[in-house]
C-alpha cells in the first residue's frame, strides 16, 4: 500500500472511531446576522446538507381567517413595503380559484389579522406573489382555464389591476404569452422578469419586460446545464441586483445578472420552491420536495443564508421526518413560499399541508 493511501485510510479509520461522520468532518466559524451569531461551515469544505442550527420556534395558526373559511393550498408569501404586514395568495380553500368566488390575495397586519383581500373570479391557479417598491401586489396565474389564465398582474393594494401581461386563457411561448407562469419579480429599475413554466408541457424560460410591459428579451430552455430550467419556481434579487432563480427540479439555485448572463449555481439550499432577499442580503430558500428519491441527502425544511456568499446559516427542519409521510409524492411536506418582515420573522407558505406558518427568533 502506498503511503498516500496509508494516510488517507488511516485518517478515515480515524474519523469513524470517533463517531465522526467523513461527510460531516467540516470546519466553524461565526457568522452574525440580525442579532444572531450563528454556525458555519468553513469556506473550503463541504458540509452536511442540514447540519446549521434551527434558532426559531413556530407559530401555528398565526394568521386569523374569516369564520367559515379554511386554508387552501398556500403558495406564496411576500411581505408590505412597510416592512411588517403580510401579503399572501392561497388556492380559494382548495387546490384551485377556477371555480370559486373566494378571493386569493390576502393581506394580513403585524397581529395577523386579515385586513383585505381582492382578486376573486380573476386568477384560475395563483402561484407567483411580489410586492414592488411602489407596494403594488404582483400576482401570476399558473394554469388556464374557461378562457381566463396563464398570466401576470399587478395591482394596487386596494386590487384595481394597473397591468396584465400575456392573454387570457392562452398558453404560449412568444413575447406575449406565458405557459404557466411560476413567479414575477419587479427590479429597482422598475423592468419585469417573469419565470415563465412549471412542470412538462410547459415553458421553461425567464421573460424581462420593461416596466411599462414592453418585452425586452427570454433565456433559458428545458435542460440541466447553465442557462437551462427544469421548473423555474421562483425568483428573487440580491442588493446587487442579480437574479436569482430557484431551478426546482434540477435541485439548484441559478444565479444572473440582468441580462441573462450566468454567473453561479448553489446546491447547498436544497430543492427549492420558493426563494427570497432580505434587505440585508439574507437568502431564505423552502425546499419541499427533498427525499431519497429526489434530492437525496437533503431533509426538506427552510434553509437561512448569504446571498453574497452562499453560506447557510440556519436550517427550519419539516416536522415530517420520514420521506413518503404526509401527503408526498404528489405535493411536498414543507414550506413552499418564504419570506421574512424586517424584525427577522419568518413565513411559510405550504402547499401540501394548506397551512401558513410564522417563525419567530427564540
Amino acid at each position: 500500500m502506498s503511503r498516500k493511501r496509508f494516510v488517507f485510510t488511516f485518517g478515515i479509520a480515524c474519523l469513524i472511531a470517533f463517531g465522526i461522520s467523513p461527510t460531516k468532518a467540516y470546519a466553524q466559524s461565526d457568522y452574525v446576522s440580525g442579532g444572531l451569531s450563528f454556525v458555519t461551515q468553513d469556506e473550503q469544505v463541504q458540509p452536511a446538507p442540514d447540519s446549521a442550527p434551527n434558532p426559531y420556534r413556530t407559530i401555528e395558526n398565526w394568521a386569523k381567517l374569516p369564520e367559515g373559511r379554511t386554508w387552501g393550498q398556500v403558495i406564496s408569501v411576500d411581505i408590505d413595503r412597510d416592512g411588517k404586514s403580510i401579503w399572501v395568495v392561497e388556492r380559494c380553500g382548495g387546490t384551485s380559484c377556477a371555480k370559486s368566488n373566494l378571493a386569493p390575495i390576502l393581506n394580513f397586519d403585524a397581529s395577523g389579522n386579515l385586513v383585505k383581500s381582492f382578486g376573486a373570479g380573476m386568477i384560475v391557479r395563483p402561484h407567483g406573489l411580489y410586492v414592488d417598491k411602489s407596494g403594488n401586489v404582483w400576482v401570476t396565474d399558473g394554469d388556464g382555464d374557461g378562457g381566463k389564465g396563464h398570466q401576470v398582474f399587478e395591482f394596487t393594494t386596494d386590487g384595481k389591476v394597473l397591468l396584465t401581461l400575456g392573454k387570457a386563457g392562452v398558453a404560449g411561448d412568444g413575447p406575449d404569452t406565458f405557459n404557466r407562469p411560476s413567479d414575477v419579480l419587479i427590479a429597482p429599475s422598475g423592468d419585469i422578469f417573469v419565470a415563465d413554466g412549471h412542470g412538462a408541457g410547459s415553458n421553461a424560460r425567464i421573460v424581462k419586460f420593461s416596466a411599462d410591459g414592453k418585452f425586452i428579451k427570454a433565456w433559458g430552455r428545458q435542460g440541466s446545464g447553465p442557462g437551462e430550467f427544469d421548473n423555474p419556481h421562483s425568483l428573487a434579487m440580491d442588493s446587487k441586483g442579480r437574479l436569482f432563480v430557484a431551478d426546482r427540479g434540477n435541485s439548484r439555485i441559478q444565479i444572473f445578472n440582468q441580462d441573462g448572463k450566468f454567473l453561479a449555481e448553489w446546491r447547498q439550499f436544497g430543492r427549492p420552491s420558493g426563494i427570497f432577499v432580505d434587505k440585508k442580503d439574507i437568502l431564505y430558500c423552502a425546499d419541499s420536495e427533498s427525499n431519497g428519491a429526489r434530492n437525496s441527502g437533503f431533509r426538506r425544511g427552510i434553509r437561512i443564508g448569504s446571498a453574497r456568499d452562499g453560506k447557510v446559516m440556519a436550517f427550519i427542519p419539516d416536522p415530517v421526518l420520514n420521506p413518503g409521510q404526509g401527503l408526498e409524492p404528489t405535493n411536498g411536506t414543507a414550506a413552499e413560499g418564504v419570506a421574512a418582515d424586517d424584525a427577522g420573522n419568518v413565513y411559510g407558505a405550504e402547499v401540501g399541508p394548506r397551512n401558513f406558518k410564522r417563525y419567530v427568533r427564540q
